[in-house]
């Protein structure tokens, strides 16, 4: 598993192993790191020019404030926040108070159900931290909408290699990775991989086509209409698998 150890007891994950009696190794191929104050002022985006900020991860919340504490600014009170889960802007309580009339988030996790909640305050100025890896999409959908915003990178998706010793003990039945930069930290650290039996389950269109362009096989695929998740997928491979 491309990410880390889950924090919960509870995860499914833990569920999938004792019930199918697999081992469930998990390790982060790829790590995350803040941009310093000198490398985000190149950008010219003044963070106190905005009235709202949006947040799609933790990561972008930590390296938000971060940033903030390394340029010492002062955040405003009557900044709003704008999440697109509820799990992600209660997070934001580890850095200020939590208001209701000041944080917003969506229901399903994806940017494009965030939109109709922001549309609603069109007279705010967003400001969205981004990773250095990203598309367009969100710039393009908060352009249709008119809305004012400015995107920025604050923090970078780098590899996470592995030691001498990972090297030589790199030994799975399936990988599981979960961003195209897990794909792109494999073959960095094993640049004459060869995937034979060994099988790539991956998460999302962007994943799957990362390990197509590059001559590999995808032997697992989620989401799907009928497994949402990746845990979902993965119990029914393996309980279909134990079957075969």
């Amino acid at each position: 598993m491309s990410q880390p150890k889950p924090s919960s007891e509870k995860s499914p994950y833990y569920d999938i192993a004792s019930e199918n009696g697999v081992e469930l190794v998990f390790r982060p191929f790829i790590k995350v790191e803040g941009l310093s104050a000198k490398e985000f002022r190149q950008q010219k985006v003044s963070i106190l020019e905005h009235t709202a900020i949006v947040f799609t991860s933790r990561h972008a919340i930590d390296h938000f404030f971060n940033l903030a504490k390394e340029m010492r600014l002062t955040i405003p009170e009557d900044m709003k926040y704008f999440c697109v889960t509820e799990t992600i802007s209660l997070y934001i309580q580890k850095y200020v108070q939590y208001r209701k009339r000041k944080v917003f988030f969506g229901t399903t996790g994806k940017f494009q159900d965030l939109i109709p909640v922001m549309a609603k305050h069109k007279s705010e100025r967003y400001l969205v931290p981004q990773s250095d890896v990203h598309t367009d999409e969100i710039k393009e959908l908060l352009d249709a909408k008119k809305l004012q915003h400015t995107e920025c990178v604050m923090y970078r998706t780098i590899s996470n290699d592995f030691t001498e010793e990972e090297v030589k003990s790199f030994d799975y039945d399936m990988l599981v990775f979960f961003s195209p930069s897990g794909i792109r930290s494999l073959l960095k650290n094993f640049p004459s991989f060869k995937q034979g039996d060994i099988r790539i389950a991956t998460f999302g269109p962007a994943t799957a086509k990362a390990v197509e362009d590059e001559g590999l096989r995808v032997d697992l695929c989620a989401p799907s209409e009928k497994y949402p998740s990746m845990t979902g997928a993965l119990k029914a491979y393996l309980k279909e698998a134990s079957n075969a």
